[in-house]
Parts: C-alpha cells; structure tokens; sequence
C-alpha cells in the first residue's frame, strides 16, 4: 500500500469502515479490430475499497505530492495524451466505472445505491484544477450519487484527530504522527 493510501485507510477507519487495500474487478471490453469482433477482459484495481453494513466506497488514491499534481483534464478523460487519461479510467469511462461499482456491488452483497466512488488527492495541478475536478465529479452520477473529491488537508484533518487517541494501534503513519507532534513539527 502506498504511503498516502495509509492515510486515506485510516481517514476510511474513522469512518467505521473496515478497509482492504487494492483489488481488481474485471471489465470486458471490446478490441479496436475492425476485421471481426473481439473481445478481451482486464483486472480494473481499486486502490481501497472500504465498507460497514450501509455502505461500499471504493477509493481511487492519487498522490502526487512528487510531480505536477493530478490535473483536471485528465480526471475528465479531456487529455490529448490517452496514457493520461487511462490513470483515471475507473473515474472518466463510464462503461469501466459502471462495471466496477455493478461488480463490486454484487461480489460485497450490496446494492448498487449503497456503493459510494471517491478520488482522494494528494496534490491537485495549478491553480483551479481541484475547483475543476469537484466540478466534474459532482456532475458525475456513480451509485448513490456524485463522485466525492477529498483533498489531502481533509485526510490529514481526520488523521490528526485519530492520533489524538490514547490508544495504541500498531500504524506507522499514527506512530509518525504521535512524533512529529511530540517533537513541536506539527503546526
């Protein structure tokens, strides 16, 4: 699991919700040849699923805190370079987002209005890209409804909160937390 992922999971546990980190759905999809029909199908990963009896939220975790920062044409499926495009296929491509959330919501027994997609973000690309992806997520209509857009100050927030506890849970990025606060590095 990635290092920001351990974030999002404990942001997710917070919640209530028990997490399991990555796992593949199959989506069937048909090839670009045009001399006859075919068809081949390929593992989709989710990076997190999370869920509790009223609730399935499957996590599509991009950091980026090295480089550029996720841009908004290429959440949208806008970007002139499809390699681009395809890092954000669960949340721009109807046909592989439609399948994944159908799929996951009948392998965990739920129903397709309880499947909850999220993109949580370490480092949104300029300025106006994270007003741009919470725009075009919000007009997207997954399961219960639009795709919910979480920056990384909101995961850190729910984190911080969870290292408060007194309680001790075996978790590197807790145990970062409990020492960086000791040693007066947290503002």
């Amino acid at each position: 699991m990635e290092a920001f992922e351990q974030f999002v999971a404990l942001a997710l546990e917070a919640e209530g919700l028990v997490v399991s980190s990555a796992l593949k759905f199959p989506v069937k999809r048909r090839t670009r040849k045009v001399a006859y029909e075919e068809w081949q199908t390929h593992g989709f990963e989710v990076d997190l699923v999370a869920a509790r009896s009223d609730k399935l939220v499957l996590a599509t975790v991009k950091s980026f805190f090295g480089s550029r920062g996720v841009v908004a044409a290429h959440v949208r499926g806008e970007s002139a370079d499809p390699r681009m495009n395809a890092l954000y296929a669960l949340i721009n491509d109807t046909h592989i987002r439609d399948t994944v959330v159908a799929g996951a919501a009948a392998r965990f027994g739920f129903s397709h209005d309880q499947v909850e997609l999220r993109l949580y973000v370490g480092r949104f690309a300029g300025k106006g890209a994270e007003a741009e992806i919470r725009e075009w997520c919000g007009d997207q209509s997954v399961g219960v409804g639009p795709i919910e857009v979480i920056g990384a100050p909101e995961v850190v927030a729910i984190v911080r909160e969870v290292a408060r506890s007194t309680q001790y849970r075996d978790s590197a990025v807790l145990a970062t937390m409990k020492v960086l606060d000791a040693v007066g590095a947290l503002v």
